[in-house]
């Protein structure tokens, strides 16, 4: 009643969101948290100017949602919620601390396709291409920003051309944190997604089967990354033979070594495995490719996976 009574007064609604925060602790304090998010949506909304509101309401927000994500309470957004956390996108492009809040939440509801069609007919990818090109160097925030694009490419209805705007970002996000495990992973799905939809070009084929090829070679212990990697090489195998070739000439060492490191480590996750197996398949589409795979003895790790998973 508070802060539907004070609405319009910056002060009084950014002390009810402090007020707020001092129970995000208490865990059975959930439900009752649950019941503010529109109101701390519009109080963000009505004084978007406030970079302290923003950052509070954000934080506020942040703990509500990874709280009801612990406890797998379900959470309706609505519209409301998009489009106030794309007003704050847009009013402060620069503030990267509060862009780094910010990009964690729209990552968080992306995951659920009614909020992810929101974010789409709001106009959010080229928010999210210019805030990874400002922030290139933040972990959190491309992190965020390629787990936002992934949940946009595997929706329908999106604008391809917008799509395909993001498959040299997105790269660049691959390439500058290569080292980073979970960066590399959330880069590594958006590729996917975005290969699966045709949005790269035949001038991107080769180099990015290079980077995928490169984030193997860095994370072969992450089972996600190893995963979507293979998928969106298999992706890029049905396009063209440009990547077929590229996988076995690479300059770091032949892609099959690769493959076949991935399966010692992952041969008992049988998803993992399943995604070699298909990479596997389109890379015998191409004689060139099949007459590396024989001299490097793949038929024998065919016959070991066939005998492992022999329902599969």
């Amino acid at each position: 009643e508070f802060m539907q009574a004070f609405w319009d007064i910056e002060e009084a609604q950014t002390k009810a969101i402090q007020h707020l925060a001092s129970f995000v602790r208490d865990k059975s304090a959930l439900p009752y948290l649950l019941t503010f998010t529109e109101l701390i949506t519009f109080a963000m909304k009505t004084h978007v100017d406030s970079l302290k509101l923003q950052v509070n309401g954000c934080s506020l927000l942040l703990e509500i949602l990874s709280q009801a994500l612990e406890q797998d309470v379900v959470m309706a957004l609505g519209e409301n919620v998009t489009s106030s956390l794309l007003d704050t996108v847009r009013k402060h492009p620069e503030h990267e601390e509060l862009l780094s809040l910010v990009c964690t939440l729209l990552m968080m509801i992306s995951a659920s396709e009614v909020a992810a069609e929101n974010l789409r007919k709001a106009g959010i990818i080229p928010d999210l291409l210019s805030i990874i090109r400002n922030f290139l160097h933040n972990e959190k925030i491309c992190l965020s920003c390629c787990g936002v694009l992934w949940s946009l490419a595997v929706s329908e209805n999106v604008d391809q051309a917008l799509l395909k705007s993001a498959v040299p970002v997105t790269s660049a996000v691959l390439q500058e944190h290569l080292q980073n495990g979970r960066v590399s992973e959330s880069a590594c799905s958006a590729l996917w997604a975005l290969s699966l939809q045709g949005c790269l070009t035949e001038n991107e084929y080769e180099p990015t089967t290079a980077l995928l090829l490169d984030a193997l070679r860095m994370n072969p212990e992450r089972p996600l990354l190893v995963k979507n990697t293979c998928l969106a090489l298999a992706s890029l195998l049905r396009l063209s033979e440009i990547p077929a070739l590229r996988l076995i000439t690479d300059s770091k060492g032949s892609g099959i070594n690769l493959i076949k490191d991935a399966y010692r480590l992952h041969l008992d996750d049988e998803e993992v495995v399943e995604s070699i197996c298909m990479l596997m398949n389109e890379m015998v589409q191409y004689g060139d490719v099949v007459l590396d795979m024989v001299s490097q003895k793949m038929g024998k790790l065919l016959l070991e996976i066939k005998s492992s998973f022999p329902f599969s």
